[in-house]
């Protein structure tokens, strides 16, 4: 791949990030129980935010290591074990993202369902799902393409 377009996706993923980070800190102002709570009170008492926040701890490591695969992509090292590795690893967090986000759906369906209006993070929580499992099915695809052409390579290697 050119340099510059794998800089370009490397800054957009960056880009991306902050501005999940960004959101994931911001839209809990926005709910309507917390209007007069201070900021105590929203981040360090609320067990489902704390939740949340840990959902997307593998998310964001799938991030970096998508970053990573740009940068083996720029140096041509894009079919080694170590891409095949990022991949699978990505493929995990996509779906341990996806778990802890049905988790969620489950509880705001058992607990919260009809205390609260809770569409909009029901239909946030099955956009997420869905993302996840359409990144989880992209690396597994991407993972056996690159396995097998790490094969092949190793296999040629050999016989050179």
């Amino acid at each position: 791949m050119k340099r510059g377009s794998t800089i370009f996706l490397q800054a957009l993923i960056l880009l991306f990030g902050v501005g999940v980070f960004a959101f994931l800190l911001w839209e809990p102002h926005l709910e309507g129980r917390n209007v007069n709570a201070t900021l105590f009170e929203i981040y360090f008492k609320d067990p489902f935010l704390a939740y949340i926040y840990l959902a997307f701890v593998p998310f964001f490591v799938g991030l970096t290591r998508a970053f990573k695969i740009l940068g083996y992509a720029r140096r041509n090292e894009i079919s080694s074990q170590r891409s095949v590795r990022a991949l699978r690893l990505i493929k995990y967090c996509a779906l341990t993202t996806a778990i802890f986000i049905v988790g969620a759906e489950a509880y705001l369906f058992i607990f919260i369902r009809g205390k609260d209006d809770i569409a909009g993070g029901v239909m946030m929580g099955v956009f997420i799902i869905f993302v996840s499992a359409i990144i989880a099915t992209a690396a597994a695809v991407f993972e056996r393409i690159l396995q097998n052409a790490v094969k092949i390579k190793s296999e040629s290697e050999l016989t050179v």
